[in-house]
């Protein structure tokens, strides 16, 4: 049947062809664990690095040998530990061991939370999707910006002055 010969909808159920789709390799995530059981990520956020280890516990979070209440004083950096776990919904079911350096508290804050759906998605690879649709796995890139020459910080200028 040629589009001339189309006039009607009952010719254009018999001009239509159904064309058989191949199937679509779908990517599958294994899960990824060290010795003793733990799965191992690292978070990354402007200058700060950290290094963490996930097992199945209690919930509790352990930052550079210190409880997340000491290290991390302000509530919401403790609230940004807390995300992933909350997206995932798996709150108070690992607990968390890592080591942080570089940058500063909120910094190390971001870092940590970056590490912690990491390993998240490799204990548990079916939680990817929740956590890539919360934004959590993505690396933050925004750094500080360089100083330039002749200016006084990044962008400011020296005073003007016309004498």
């Amino acid at each position: 049947m040629t589009d001339n010969d189309i006039r009607t909808l009952e010719d254009l159920g018999d001009a239509v062809e159904v064309i058989e789709v191949e199937e679509v390799a779908v990517t599958v995530y294994e899960q990824k664990l060290d010795a003793q059981g733990r799965a191992y990520a690292t978070g990354k956020r402007k200058d700060a690095v950290a290094r963490v280890w996930i097992k199945p516990g209690a919930g509790r979070i352990t930052v550079n040998g210190r409880d997340q209440e000491s290290y991390f004083a302000r509530p919401v950096l403790r609230m940004l530990l807390q995300q992933p776990f909350e997206a995932a919904e798996r709150k108070d079911q690992y607990d968390v061991v890592c080591t942080v350096s570089g940058g500063g508290l909120s910094g190390q804050a971001g870092a940590v939370r970056h590490g912690i759906s990491k390993a998240l998605t490799a204990y548990e690879p079916e939680l990817r999707a929740p956590l890539k649709k919360g934004g959590f796995l993505t690396r933050d890139s925004r750094v500080v910006e360089r100083k330039k020459y002749g200016r006084a910080k990044a962008r400011r200028s020296f005073q003007f002055s016309k004498r």
